[in-house]
């Protein structure tokens, strides 16, 4: 398995330099082809207003994100050619109304082999990045890999992950998807937090995922922590520098009953804060 379709969406012209760069790198490595979508978004949802009123405002914002969008494509057209010339890649640009940014993406990354995208809850990133993350591992039910802060280029492929296993099905999916950078890794850390006294693996953490990618040809180990910290989030993200990871593999949850989805918090924490790409799948 190798990673030949990769996406990207773009929501924000100052981190396109930066996400474009790490899908350049891996198309390359993968000699894969990257498609990247660049959004401009009309934030206004309407209410009752005035006889009128209603239509001027809608020009406005429509007039907003359609400036908005020119913007990103061409900061994203300006990224994706400075590249080597071997880079196949397409972009397409839309604008479109906030109810509407889940279908469109989850339209698009369905048929992706990987998702890059920026890491959201940052400075330079939109209130919608989130929606666009969401939209890519809940509704289109992709892999993602989140990339960190423009200014901290990752190291790709990683030479060292930290796999956050706690037996559920989002981390043996998130496990599966990621074997083209696990296999290629010096070493991989199974990790796994406080383990359930009554769960299945008690008598043998992670034992049998370890076994599984060993088969795989994967450099696995495992490393059984207790939560000595208040978040299950901290402990793991102790772990990746501990390790001095390049990486960290993980399931995505989910939950509301209000939308779709909305991240969990312990995914949510680590976006927040990690320092290296992070990789996950629902």
């Amino acid at each position: 398995m190798a990673y030949k379709s990769i996406f990207s969406v773009i929501t924000a012209a100052a981190q396109a330099h930066a996400t474009i760069a790490v899908c350049a790198e891996l198309c390359a490595q993968q000699n894969g082809h990257l498609d990247v979508l660049t959004l401009g978004i009309d934030r206004i949802q309407m209410g009752y207003s005035y006889m009128g009123a209603e239509a001027v405002l809608m020009e406005a914002t429509m007039e907003r994100a359609t400036a908005e969008a020119g913007v990103n494509e061409a900061a994203t057209r300006a990224a994706l050619t400075e590249p080597a010339p071997g880079l196949r890649w397409s972009l397409d640009s839309a604008v479109v109304q906030m109810g509407s940014v889940t279908d469109l993406v989850a339209a698009h990354a369905r048929f992706a082999d990987l998702v890059v995208l920026a890491r959201p809850y940052e400075a330079t990133a939109t209130d919608e990045a989130a929606v666009v993350l969401e939209a890519a591992l809940f509704n289109a039910r992709a892999p993602v890999l989140v990339v960190p802060t423009p200014g901290h280029a990752p190291n790709l492929p990683p030479r060292r992950i930290v796999l956050a296993w706690d037996q559920s099905a989002e981390a043996l999916a998130a496990t599966r998807l990621a074997l083209p950078f696990l296999r290629a890794a010096d070493q991989v850390v199974i990790t796994i937090v406080d383990p359930g006294a009554y769960s299945p693996e008690r008598s043998d953490p992670g034992g049998l995922l370890c076994q599984m990618l060993v088969r795989h040809g994967v450099k696995a180990e495992v490393s059984v922590l207790a939560k000595t910290l208040p978040r299950v989030s901290e402990v793991l993200a102790r772990q990746v520098t501990d390790v001095n990871a390049d990486m960290l593999v993980m399931g995505a949850y989910g939950h509301s009953r209000l939308r779709q989805a909305i991240l969990g918090g312990a995914t949510r924490d680590l976006l927040e804060h990690a320092a290296v790409p992070v990789f996950l799948a629902h």
